[in-house]
């Protein structure tokens, strides 16, 4: 498909839209020459103790402060609960979907904040206080939003963690972020498994070596015997049923911070990105409602766990904020059978469904049959989000799932920008098939080439951003200094997103992938740090080093060479790739692991990842330049290892 094509909004979409293209140039006029006057308007989106008289003072120069609606006071919770109780609290805000078609819950507005408020109190009685860290360690059930929001009223810090997370990645986390009590449960369930979720925070909590943990609250959620430590460890059912209805909402300054969510880095251990609450729910209410062009009635399901940035944003605060109702899902796209997705939608009546790629290219292998057996008739818009989407799953979601009637908002936005930064606005802004079309209003992207210089026009580069917007991450927590090198030392005066981009001759943003060392494997962003960092703990290995390459499902498979101390035992690849999943999480789980005699280094001996990257993926005839390396032969002897393993699956 030639990038020319266009997708303007079907008509009938267009005549009901809220933003038109004229609207969306005002915006985008208003945000560029009137910055303080616009973000203060946006600002009355949402609901303030005491609005705020300053928009912004940030400065990416220096020490790097990022500071939005500074002498606001507000509580994130009343945002997304209170406000809405006189004119609907009996609307539902949250339909919880089981596994099973018969497991369904449905929470009003009035419901769902007396469950927050039962849960504030619980955390209240056991001492949580303002500042301190609660790590939420839920599968995709009602109480993982509750506690998010219960958190968020008495001015805790609410620390979401995977369910996949092994024991040492969830140690690390509860160390780094200090989290004075844990929410966690007996089981989460997953298709016909069943995911041990205290046995591994049991787990977590021996490892996290100096740090101890007040309280674990333990929902039960299957029903699985779970042991209990006593003094410790407290069941979660009787003490919500204990607690009062009602609690007071904590009044927070604006940049009191709302969460610390852990993304990995390109170098050394995860980063803690701390998100603040008034720029925050500011840019999730405005991002919500833009691209998604929310609508009284809409029911919104965004399908990512709620441990993950678009699970905060897109799953809780946004959609809630806007009084919208929310499909909160726990099963799998094809459990127990294909169609599951499509049942949800048409049982629900969703309107609006926003998914990864990878979740799209596996629904594409199911069949056009199997999406042709159910309306969807509901569906007015499509969002696709986590990494970039090819332009033949583009077009399958559009023509097969949206039946050519719903706009695709193709959505690009990283874990540290807490919302969405380029969409198509879907009646402003026609969509072209793979692209993330234009900068919302009050985003400046730039382009900068490998020495910094910026690029017009036509042209390709590093994707940094020019200027501060209301839901920037402020900090990683604990350790400012890093996050200055990691966002702002590429260019000074520049926010660094890592990620390279084109730009075409209309202005549309095509994002070409990463370009520092983290992996997206089916939206989960796995630093090759990290992953050399586990396999360094295991001293059978002498040296590691992890790349990506390209998956047809999964966007980016993780590939690690491994070289041995002693032999080269068949055993080791196998073993380290149960070091990596033990280490870090089931879904960083590589796709292979070849055991080779030694990687290609330069002669300082810097690791070359590229031809790594060309060997892995049968890139044989465009390895570029040997001349730098140390030892050139290398590549010609990890080409025919590779080989080997691939024809027979032996090490060789």
């Amino acid at each position: 498909m030639s990038e020319s094509s266009i997708f303007p909004a079907p008509p009938s979409f267009a005549a009901q839209a809220a933003v038109d293209s004229a609207r969306l140039r005002q915006m985008k006029d208003d945000a560029l020459h009137h910055p303080e006057r616009f973000w203060l308007e946006q600002a009355g989106r949402i609901a303030w103790a005491s609005f705020p008289t300053i928009a912004s003072s940030s400065s990416f120069e220096g020490d790097i402060a990022i500071r939005w609606f500074a002498d606001g006071r507000l509580n994130a919770s009343v945002t997304c609960l209170d406000r809405h109780l006189a004119e609907r609290g009996d609307q539902v805000a949250l339909v919880w979907q089981g596994q099973d078609e018969g497991q369904v819950e449905r929470l009003t507005y009035r419901a769902l904040h007396e469950r927050v408020c039962r849960m504030a109190n619980v955390l209240r009685d056991l001492g949580v206080g303002r500042g301190d860290r609660v790590a939420i360690h839920l599968p995709m059930v009602v109480e993982g939003v509750v506690a998010m929001l219960a958190c968020a009223r008495i001015g805790a810090v609410h620390v979401v963690l995977f369910g996949g997370f092994s024991a040492e990645g969830l140690a690390d986390r509860l160390v780094n972020s200090g989290a004075v009590v844990v929410l966690t449960a007996d089981e989460g369930r997953r298709g016909g498994k069943r995911i041990p979720l205290k046995p591994t925070m049991d787990e977590a909590l021996e490892r996290a070596t100096g740090h101890d943990v007040r309280h674990v609250l333990v929902l039960a959620v299957t029903g699985a015997e779970t042991p209990m430590r006593a003094g410790r460890d407290l069941a979660l059912a009787p003490l919500l049923a204990a607690a009062a209805a009602d609690c007071a909402p904590a009044i927070m300054e604006a940049e009191a911070p709302l969460f610390v969510l852990y993304t990995s880095g390109s170098t050394g251990k995860p980063k803690g990105m701390v998100h603040t609450t008034g720029g925050y729910m500011v840019w999730a209410s405005y991002t919500h409602a833009l691209v998604f062009d929310h609508k009284p009635g809409d029911i919104f399901w965004c399908t990512a766990d709620i441990s993950w940035i678009t699970g905060h944003t897109y799953v809780v605060y946004g959609p809630l904020a806007n009084g919208g109702t929310v499909v909160l899902f726990e099963g799998l796209p094809s459990h127990p059978a294909p169609g599951r997705w499509w049942e949800v939608i048409d049982t629900h009546k969703v309107t609006t469904f926003y998914t990864a790629p990878t979740a799209i290219r596996a629904l594409m292998r199911e069949g056009d049959d199997v999406v042709a057996r159910y309306a969807l008739s509901s569906l007015r818009l499509l969002g696709s989000v986590g990494e970039p989407i090819s332009a033949d799953a583009w077009l399958w979601f559009h023509d097969v799932v949206g039946r050519g009637r719903c706009p695709v908002v193709d959505t690009w936005w990283q874990t540290e920008t807490g919302g969405i930064l380029i969409a198509p606005v879907p009646a402003a802004v026609p969509q072209k098939p793979g692209s993330a079309t234009l900068p919302l209003p009050g985003v400046e992207c730039v382009l900068l080439d490998d020495k910094g210089r910026i690029v017009t026009g036509e042209g390709e580069g590093c994707l940094c951003i020019a200027r501060s917007w209301p839901g920037q991450a402020r900090t990683i927590w604990g350790d400012h200094a890093r996050f200055r090198q990691t966002y702002f030392s590429f260019h000074e005066g520049y926010y660094f997103s890592g990620d390279g981009a084109r730009r075409d001759a209309d202005g549309y943003y095509w994002i070409t992938g990463r370009i520092d060392d983290v992996i997206n494997v089916s939206g989960h962003r796995i630093g090759t740090a990290e992953v050399e960092d586990v396999v360094a703990t295991d001293h059978r290995f002498a040296e590691c080093a992890a790349v990506g390459v390209p998956h047809d499902l999964k966007g980016q498979g993780l590939v690690v060479f491994v070289v041995p101390r002693g032999g080269a035992d068949p055993a080791l690849a196998q073993e380290a790739a149960l070091v990596i999943s033990r280490g870090i999480g089931r879904y960083a789980a590589p796709e292979q692991v070849y055991v080779v005699p030694d990687l290609p280094k330069t002669r300082s001996g810097k690791i070359v990842r590229r031809l790594l990257r060309k060997i892995a993926s049968n890139e044989l005839d465009a390895l570029g330049d040997l001349s730098t390396l140390a030892d050139a032969t290398i590549v010609e002897r990890l080409i025919v290892d590779v080989a080997v393993v691939e024809q027979t699956g032996a090490v060789p």
